[in-house]
């Protein structure tokens, strides 16, 4: 009896058991094509049956009671309701504590100590006003009396809006998204809107009145993103009489991983910020581009004297970005593909602080 039996007789039957794993099949088959409600209700009357596999259970009558069954099935009901109710309830305080968090505002601190941090790209800069710099890079002669920030203009009313909208930073575990392009994203919780929406709830709770487009001009095509913004903003603007200051919320295209202008706020890292000033250098009209660099060096002098080191210097160039429609019109970019969405987040806390004492 120490020889090893052949397959056939050790298993003369190999194919009992094909029926049940068929029938098996079938059955999780015909679950995975039940309708929704159906199938969330499936455990509960699994384990209901579960609780009737013994002798003499009324699941096995042939005509079972009619009480009974409307028992099970309302022990069936309540479970389920009890669970959807526990788990809509959870959702409703994951969306309160994500509310709170978002639309918390926690006032910037003054006085505080600031650094900036190591760059890869060093800071030029052509011309200065004080503490502001100015790098001139477009083709008009720019000297430091066309600096003076001798302007006062309607902050009380403010347009913050996204000509490259889809603009976005280093993901990280909190912020992460899907990506529609390099260092792009067409969830406006992750991309520069979200940073836009940070500044008008600032802005909002120091008593400004701001409107905040959340369109996204870039998207699906780059090209002629300018002239998207510019046929809406003028609309806007035609319904907003009053209003004279336009910031377009940017982030840096320097498509770098590695470049993150940081500075260091008390114990917050905050993204820099950086303005970009349009001009009639290129050859078009633009009657507003020195009122425009005026305005964007007065609120970098009171930057510079609260926060030194939140701005980096200003940037003139030839083309208009759209600047001519208002006097007080400006593109602000804020960090760039190395930051984080929290760093420029923070970076609103501080800027809102610094236009709320102009």
């Amino acid at each position: 009896m120490d020889e090893k039996l052949p397959y056939y007789m050790a298993y003369p039957m190999p194919l009992l058991y094909d029926d049940e794993r068929q029938n098996q099949r079938d059955y999780e088959y015909m679950k995975s094509v039940y309708p929704g409600t159906a199938k969330r209700l499936i455990p509960y009357i699994e384990e209901e049956c579960d609780r009737l596999e013994y002798t003499g259970s009324v699941m096995y009558d042939e005509y079972p009671d009619r009480l009974q069954l409307l028992l099970l099935c309302r022990r069936i009901y309540n479970r389920a309701k009890e669970d959807e109710t526990k788990k809509d309830e959870a959702k409703e305080n994951n969306n309160s504590q994500k509310n709170d968090e978002e639309n918390r505002v926690e006032e910037a601190k003054t006085g505080i100590k600031t650094e900036v941090q190591e760059s890869i790209v060093p800071e030029k800069f052509t011309v200065s006003y004080k503490t502001v710099k100015v790098k001139n890079d477009s083709d008009l002669k720019l000297t430091s009396d066309m600096l003076v920030p001798d302007v006062n203009l309607n902050m009380k009313d403010i347009i913050i809006y996204h000509t490259h909208a889809s603009e976005s930073y280093t993901p990280t575990e909190k912020y992460s998204y899907k990506k529609s392009g390099n260092f792009r994203t067409l969830d406006t919780s992750r991309s520069v809107i979200r940073v836009g929406t940070e500044l008008e709830k600032y802005m909002k709770s120091y008593g400004y009145n701001i409107t905040h487009d959340t369109t996204v001009y870039d998207y699906p095509s780059y090209n002629d993103s300018y002239n998207r913004s510019l046929y809406s903003i003028g609309k806007m603007l035609e319904k907003n009489k009053g209003t004279e200051v336009l910031f377009d919320i940017h982030r840096d295209a320097i498509a770098d991983s590695t470049y993150a202008p940081t500075v260091k706020i008390g114990d917050e890292y905050a993204s820099q910020l950086m303005f970009v000033i349009g001009s009639s250098g290129g050859g078009n009209k633009h009657d507003n581009w020195n009122i425009n660099l005026k305005f964007a060096v007065k609120i970098q002098e009171k930057a510079n004297e609260m926060y030194p080191g939140l701005f980096k210097p200003i940037i003139l160039r030839n083309s208009r970005y759209n600047q001519q429609l208002a006097k007080g019109s400006c593109i602000i970019e804020v960090g760039a593909t190395g930051n984080t969405l929290e760093q420029s987040l923070t970076s609103m806390k501080y800027l809102s602080k610094v236009l709320s004492e102009m």
